[in-house]
């Protein structure tokens, strides 16, 4: 009997393990920003000025293989203030030799690819310009659209056995219902190259790419997006420069045809000690129209924005910032989407 009784036991034990997974491994992050804005378009007398608060916190959650391939996800309850509690990343597979396998929310290859132009910091900006109908995009990466149902592949560094190589091949797969009144990517591709290199004391980095997504808005004459984006940066020492273009067509909203679309930045910034000088510009312009028709009248965007960071303490950085931005559209100048705008405030990361 005590025979059975340790073997029974053992038995109990064995299947109550089996069914327990040890947790995996998380961390979180986040920071918290506080600061004050202020504006001065050029229709009104008065300038204005508001509180500025905003806050973010993501958890990360992985755990390795015994084979070595790192298994990770994550979630976030809070962006920039905005609720986006429930709001899962997709899966993301890093295999032994460096190459990366990304699963849901994925299929935008080119936007990890391009190199990182310098640009100011803060919360600085026309409100105005982002409400209004100004189709002129204001990043290199506008075009960047696809289904969640999808997969991106990153290789290893020194791809293809060329050293400084890294490129990304990427699709998702929509199956949304073809209508009329609004629209969403449907099968799209992507794909990005980057290449890194030192001259001397200076490490030049260029990126590009490109994606193409279909609408499935059936009364649109325009792809969801079909754009091509390349950069540039030098780095030499503590002083960085770059350069960033983009072009191509897409939907702008539901139902609003974009053409002709063109965007320039440019940037750089030194760091000196505790302190971080950035400048950057954005000249970009397109041509949008009604749905179903292709876009006849420019809308245009100007600006050019510094800002000054300074590391209080370790995760507390400090920042002052300004931005001057020029508005058009349908060819017209508009006085409420042009001015100026500015920032002081900082930020706690943990």
């Amino acid at each position: 009997m005590k025979k059975e009784l340790l073997i029974a036991s053992a038995l109990v034990g064995s299947m109550g393990l089996a069914g327990v997974a040890e947790a995996a491994t998380a961390s979180f992050s986040g920071n918290v920003r506080n600061g004050v804005s202020g504006s001065d378009v050029d229709s009104t007398t008065n300038a204005t000025h508001s509180a500025d608060q905003k806050s973010s916190l993501s958890f990360s959650v992985s755990e390795t293989t015994d084979s070595g391939t790192k298994i990770s996800t994550g979630f976030s309850i809070t962006d920039e203030g905005v609720d986006d509690a429930g709001n899962p990343s997709g899966i993301a597979l890093t295999f032994t030799d460096g190459s990366s396998l990304t699963l849901i929310e994925a299929g935008n290859a080119a936007t990890g690819r391009i190199a990182s132009v310098p640009g100011a910091s803060g919360e600085q900006g026309i409100s105005a310009v982002a409400a209004s109908a100004n189709a002129a995009p204001t990043a290199i990466t506008w075009g960047s659209t696809s289904d969640n149902v999808g997969f991106t592949y990153t290789s290893a560094a020194d791809a293809l056995g060329v050293e400084g190589l890294t490129f990304g091949v990427s699709a998702a797969f929509g199956d949304d219902t073809d209508g009329t009144l609004s629209s969403t990517a449907e099968t799209s591709y992507s794909a990005g190259v980057t290449y890194t290199t030192t001259a001397g004391d200076t490490t030049v980095t260029i990126g590009g790419g490109f994606i193409n997504a279909d609408d499935s808005n059936r009364m649109t004459i325009n792809d969801k997006t079909d754009v091509i984006m390349m950069s540039a940066t030098a780095a030499t020492g503590d002083l960085t420069l770059g350069v960033g273009f983009g072009s191509g067509s897409g939907i702008d909203g539901d139902t609003t045809e974009i053409d002709s679309a063109q965007i320039m930045t440019a940037g750089a910034s030194y760091v000196s000690g505790d302190l971080t000088m950035s400048i950057g510009m954005v000249d970009s312009e397109a041509k949008d129209g009604t749905e179903g028709n292709n876009g006849t009248n420019t809308d245009a965007l100007e600006s050019i924005s510094g800002s000054v960071d300074y590391a209080v303490a370790s995760g507390v950085t400090a920042t002052i910032g300004y931005t001057d931005v020029s508005a058009s559209n349908e060819n017209a100048s508009v006085s409420g989407n042009s001015g100026s705008a500015w920032y002081i405030g900082a930020n706690i990361s943990f």
